[in-house]
């Protein structure tokens, strides 16, 4: 999958290599990246290693798909899909780019690339996501890529020993 971003060049989500492990690594060990996602727990290498080589691409049956964001043959981030419910024809939606790529246009293009595939071959009906409210950029991102603001979860997200609600966003595709 790939768009062509306003400066000429090329954005490509892509599968899982190998090569990704260190970069991941580099990630999912991040304190600044567990600030705004929901899960606080470092990975060994070991742990991503077996993830990539175990990966299963379908994501109709695995229930999820991450796909790395490439620019001009740079990883620059990465893009998910998860909880995806064949039944109800829905899915959950995460992007993050790396800090030294940000406010670039990276993560928007990348989420309308996933909701391009999950309406046309996973023939998915809505996205949605949930965001901290003290997340101003995904916020914006997610208002930006067509997201509707649906609710509002109190005190969802831990902050040290302080609590922030999360808003959950969500997408009505064209299938």
């Amino acid at each position: 999958m790939t768009t062509t971003l306003p400066d000429g060049s090329t954005l490509r989500l892509r599968a899982l290599e190998p090569g990704d492990v260190d970069t991941l690594y580099l990630w999912e060990n991040s304190p600044e990246m567990w600030e705004y996602g929901f899960f606080i727990a470092p990975y060994s290498r070991h742990q991503l290693w077996e993830y990539v080589r175990d990966y299963d691409a379908d994501p109709l049956r695995s229930g999820q798909l991450r796909l790395m964001i490439d620019v001009g043959g740079k990883t620059v981030g990465a893009a998910d899909l998860y909880g995806i419910d064949t039944a109800n024809r829905r899915a959950m939606v995460g992007v993050m780019v790396a800090k030294a790529h940000r406010r670039k246009g990276y993560a928007l293009a990348a989420i309308n690339l996933m909701a391009d595939y999950a309406a046309g071959p996973l023939a998915m009906r809505q996205l949605a996501s949930t965001v901290a409210e003290d997340n101003p950029s995904s916020l914006a991102l997610f208002a930006k890529a067509g997201f509707k603001h649906t609710a509002t979860l109190p005190l969802w997200v831990r902050r040290g020993s302080e609590f922030v609600s999360a808003r959950v966003f969500q997408l009505e595709l064209d299938n």
